[in-house]
């Protein structure tokens, strides 16, 4: 990946800054996936959905092996995308948390735990908790 020195623009806001301004202006599902479909390469769109495919498989514990068995995305992204639900800027969660979460069905297989941090441990919690009773509710 490219690493560059990112300078505030004029605006006195950096260039990620304005990207993440621009997917807030974003009104609906439709606006969202053309911009996704403009700004990304067909790969790294995929790349992008695999992520956050999985993330509900982790947050309910089923194994990665199982995981990877289900959605065909590989042990390492999985892992990867366990490691920052457990360590990272806390994005995921905060996406959790908004009840955007795509649904997993349950595992009947033994589950592999996340380990997880102190200050992480409540936020997984709860968004664990939010996906189990979006479950039930969901028709």
């Amino acid at each position: 990946m490219k690493r560059r020195f990112i300078e505030a623009e004029s605006t006195g806001t950096t260039p990620e800054d304005s990207l993440c301004r621009a997917l807030l202006t974003l009104d609906s599902l439709a606006e969202m996936r053309a911009f996704l479909r403009d700004l990304c390469t067909p790969a790294e769109l995929e790349a992008l959905t695999d992520r956050w495919r999985v993330v509900p498989y982790i947050l309910q514990g089923v194994a990665y092996r199982e995981i990877h068995e289900r959605t065909a995305v590989s042990v390492t992204t999985i892992g990867r995308v366990a490691r920052f639900l457990q360590q990272g800027n806390g994005g995921y969660l905060a996406a959790v948390a908004h009840k955007a979460l795509p649904r997993a069905a349950a595992s009947p297989r033994a589950r592999k735990k996340i380990p997880a941090s102190p200050k992480k441990t409540n936020a997984i919690r709860v968004a664990q908790k939010r996906s189990r009773s979006s479950i039930r509710s969901a028709p």
